[in-house]
């Protein structure tokens, strides 16, 4: 019995070491943590329960018969995150550079097969260098298999991706279709060609950062969700995310206990917006303001900064939020914005998480650009996305709502539960001025006139009192009043019960 158990020891203890100590070495040199170091800093302590430690690949192949590491590259199993259950994937670099086997990828599916059966969330943290050449098709046959999952999976259990090192060709497909990707500044990088390929073929010379780096995809293409400045920040911040997501979607949103009043007055708020109205503010505050303490989970803050998405608690349980912020391009919408946005919503409303939305729009945004790269089209898949959710929908317009953006932006006629302006609220087709420069274009030559009927427009519509009169606004709150009126309003609608017509799917436009 003694010989049994010293070699699961010995056997344990060869698994654990991986790649070996000389390339665990060589990760450490980079700044980088190993698989099981990174899942120590992931989960509660203690409750990591390891599966399929001693796997190991199949491949004959190229002198691949005579290396065989127990593990073969993937650390998977499960364990908690603040009591939560979770299951996890850590690629382990130190083995065949986390390139993923047959093997490699049946262990992943594994855990995901798990996920879904009992209905937790799966944490995937990224370090690979791809498909194991050595194995050919089979290595594609194993991604082909994880990507079926990742799209069965979604909307039925989060889908976290970590990207703590290189995630090339193939493998970036499979983070891309999880909900959310945090990745590692300076040390993680994503793309589908790496730059020598780019070289070759369109004589580019670009870095790898350049290309594909955390900066890259949290600003520019909007890839990633979140940049983090190494690898504890970027386990430690996933710890925070997780505790906003419900574990499935048959679960409601977490809750947590919270000291701060749900009819706290805010009286700050009255004066937040400025008396010209040209002039910006910063939404952050009026969220962080509204949420319990002030704390708000911003998704993409650094990508099509013109919106606001993230996730904050009113009584202490999840809200996801949309605002439109005017300190950046006037909180115009264009087509960043509205993907950024239209995907948020869908994630909050297939995980039944109320959706918020701060409202200060001045519209679509104008030009050639925007209308050759389809601005109809992805305008479209917020308006979609908004008129598709079924969860609570509480909408706080806060000065500008114009045009079609007023529509789009969560409005009464996408079947809001509730729509509350601020007195500030302005809610019209478009600004006075051009408005008048339409209607009386036969006057334009008489700047008294226009001036005259300017005044008259503002008068007449620069206000939410119009809307309010058509039903189209519940009520004319006052700022300071918001964080109580949305907290009501979130347990009314606590049992909202709204199903749309029965379809195998929807058609969005992408």
């Amino acid at each position: 019995m003694s010989a049994n158990i010293a070699e699961v020891e010995r056997r344990r203890a060869a698994a654990k070491l991986g790649g070996g100590q000389k390339r665990i070495d060589a990760q450490h040199a980079k700044g980088r943590l190993t698989a099981r170091e990174r899942l120590e800093v992931l989960l509660d302590e203690d409750s990591f329960e390891e599966i399929d430690m001693y796997v190991e690949h199949n491949c004959v192949d190229f002198g691949m018969d005579e290396t065989h590491i127990p593990g073969d590259g993937v650390v998977t199993g499960s364990g908690t995150i603040n009591g939560r259950l979770v299951y996890v994937f850590s690629q382990d670099f130190t083995v065949f550079g986390g390139s993923l086997s047959e093997r490699h990828a049946q262990k992943i599916c594994k855990v995901m097969d798990a996920a879904m059966k009992v209905g937790a969330p799966v944490i995937g943290l990224n370090d690979s260098g791809g498909a194991r050449i050595q194995e050919g098709v089979a290595s594609l046959g194993g991604y082909a298999e994880v990507f079926q999952r990742n799209v069965l999976a979604s909307g039925v259990v989060p889908q976290l991706s970590l990207i703590m090192g290189p995630c090339a060709g193939g493998a970036v497909y499979s983070p891309s279709m999880t909900d959310f990707i945090f990745m590692v500044e300076d040390s993680s990088y994503m793309f589908v060609t790496g730059p020598d390929v780019v070289k070759t073929v369109t004589n580019e010379v670009v870095t790898q950062e350049e290309l594909g780096g955390a900066s890259t995809h949290t600003v520019k293409s909007g890839v990633a969700d979140l940049a983090c400045e190494n690898d504890i920040v970027a386990l430690l911040r996933a710890r925070d995310f997780m505790d906003f997501l419900p574990s499935s979607n048959r679960e409601d949103v977490p809750e947590r206990p919270s000291s701060d009043p749900w009819d706290r007055m805010e009286d700050s708020l009255d004066t937040i917006i400025p008396a010209n109205a040209n002039q910006p503010y910063d939404m952050h505050e009026v969220i962080r303001k509204t949420v319990d303490e002030g704390d708000f989970f911003e998704i993409q803050p650094k990508h099509a900064a013109n919106i606001i998405c993230g996730f904050g608690r009113v009584e202490g349980r999840t809200v996801g939020i949309v605002a439109n912020q005017p300190l950046v391009l006037a909180g115009v919408l264009d087509i960043n914005s509205s993907k950024k946005a239209a995907r948020f919503v869908r994630f909050c409303d297939a995980f039944n998480i109320p959706i918020l939305t701060f409202v200060d729009v001045p519209g679509f945004l104008p030009g050639t650009a925007q209308e050759h790269n389809g601005i109809i089209k992805h305008g479209a898949k917020l308006l979609f996305a908004y008129a598709e959710a079924t969860v609570p929908k509480i909408t706080v317009i806060t000065r500008k709502a114009y045009g079609g953006a007023y529509d789009v932006m969560a409005s009464k006629h996408l079947r809001g539960d509730l729509n509350y302006a601020w007195p500030t609220a302005e809610i019209a087709v478009m600004g006075a001025k051009g408005a008048v420069e339409i209607i009386f274009r036969q006057d334009r030559d008489d700047p008294d006139k226009i001036a005259q009927k300017t005044k008259e427009y503002e008068d007449r519509f620069a206000n939410p009192f119009v809307a309010a009169s058509k039903g189209f606004i519940d009520e004319v709150i006052m700022p300071h009043s918001t964080r109580r009126r949305i907290a009501l309003g979130l347990r009314k609608l606590r049992n909202k019960a709204l199903e749309n017509p029965w379809k195998k799917h929807d058609n969005i436009p992408l």
